[in-house]
C-alpha cells in the first residue's frame, strides 16, 4: 500500500465504511477513499462510480453493484441497508462507494441511520460532489465575489420520481443567484418554467454538464427559455447536473479543459474590468 507521511485510520472488519469517489475522474477520489479501496473485503457500489476507480479496489475484494437509477430496476434503499448490515455482521470490511459525496442526494444519511440502528459501526468519507467538482471542470465557479454569495443545490426529482414538492419556487427565484441541479433533465422543462414563472429571465445563462470530469464529458451552454429544447436538439444524456446563473458566463474565461484543446479564453467575460473603470 502507499505510504503517506501521515497515518490513516484502520479499516477494521465490521466496520461499514461510507466513501464518496467523487464525481467521475479517479484522481479527484480523495486518499481516504483510496485507502478504503485498497482495504475494502467487499465494495458495494453504485451506479455513478466508474470502472476505473472500482479497479483500484485491491486484488481479491469482491465488488457487488447496488446502483440506483431513475426508471430502471434498482434495489430498493431498505435491501441496500439490510445488506450493508449483513456484511458487516459476517466480519467484513464493508465499503459502501458512491458518486460525488455521500451524504449530497446520495442516501447516505438514511444508510448510515440504519447501520446505527442495527448497532453497526461505521465511518463516513466525504468526496467531491458533481454540483461543484463537475461545475469546476467546465469552467464554472458556483460562487465568484463580483456574482453571488448564495448558492443553491437542488435535486430534480423526490423519491416518487417527480419534481419535489414543497419547494417556494417563488422564493427561490428570487432568494438564490445561482441555482446547481442534480437529476433534474427530466424535469427540466418544468423546473425552468417555474423559475421563470417566479422571475428569472429566460435569457439567464444555464450550462448543462453531462458526465462531468470524465473523458466523456458534454457541455451545452444555453438560456432558461430554451435550455428543454437545445438539450434534446444536443442528443446529450444524463447523468448530467445544470447550472442556472450569471456565473456560466465565466466558462468563456475558465474553461480550461477548452483551452487544452485550443479555444481561447476570455480575461473579462463579464466586462467587469469596464464596469470599474468607469464607476
Amino acid at each position: 500500500m502507499t505510504e503517506f507521511p501521515f497515518a490513516l485510520p484502520d479499516f477494521e472488519p465490521g466496520w461499514v465504511w461510507l466513501v464518496g469517489a467523487g464525481p467521475g475522474e479517479p484522481g479527484l477520489c480523495t486518499l481516504l477513499g483510496y485507502h478504503a479501496l485498497r482495504a475494502a473485503d467487499v465494495v458495494v457500489y453504485d451506479a455513478l462510480v466508474g470502472k476505473e476507480i472500482l479497479e483500484l479496489a485491491r486484488d481479491g475484494a469482491e465488488l457487488e453493484f447496488s446502483g440506483k437509477r431513475g426508471g430502471r430496476p434498482s434495489p430498493s434503499q431498505p435491501d441496500i441497508s439490510r445488506r450493508l448490515v449483513q456484511l458487516a455482521r459476517e466480519g467484513k470490511r464493508v465499503l459502501r462507494l458512491k458518486g460525488g459525496d455521500p451524504l449530497v442526494f446520495g442516501r447516505g444519511g438514511e444508510e448510515s441511520l440504519a447501520l446505527v440502528e442495527a448497532g453497526v459501526p461505521f465511518r463516513i468519507v466525504p468526496g467531491i460532489s458533481a454540483g461543484v467538482g463537475g461545475a469546476a471542470y467546465a469552467g464554472i465557479p458556483v460562487t465568484h465575489r463580483d456574482v453571488n454569495s448564495v448558492v443553491t443545490f437542488l435535486t430534480g426529482h423526490a423519491s416518487t420520481g417527480e419534481v419535489p414538492d414543497g419547494i417556494d419556487w417563488q422564493a427561490l427565484a428570487k432568494a438564490s443567484p445561482v441555482i446547481v441541479l442534480y437529476m433534474a433533465i427530466k424535469h427540466l422543462g418544468t423546473i425552468s418554467g417555474h423559475l421563470i414563472a417566479g422571475g428569472r429571465s429566460a435569457d439567464e445563462p444555464v450550462a448543462v454538464i453531462a458526465k462531468a470530469t470524465t473523458a466523456e464529458q458534454k457541455v451545452v451552454e444555453t438560456t432558461l427559455g430554451r435550455c428543454v429544447a437545445d438539450l434534446a436538439q444536443s442528443g446529450l444524456e444524463p447523468p448530467a447536473i445544470v447550472v442556472i446563473g450569471e456565473v456560466v458566463k465565466l466558462r468563456a474565461g475558465l474553461d480550461w479543459l477548452g483551452a487544452l484543446s485550443g479555444r481561447v479564453l476570455e480575461a473579462d467575460p463579464l466586462g467587469l474590468k469596464n464596469q470599474s473603470d468607469t464607476a
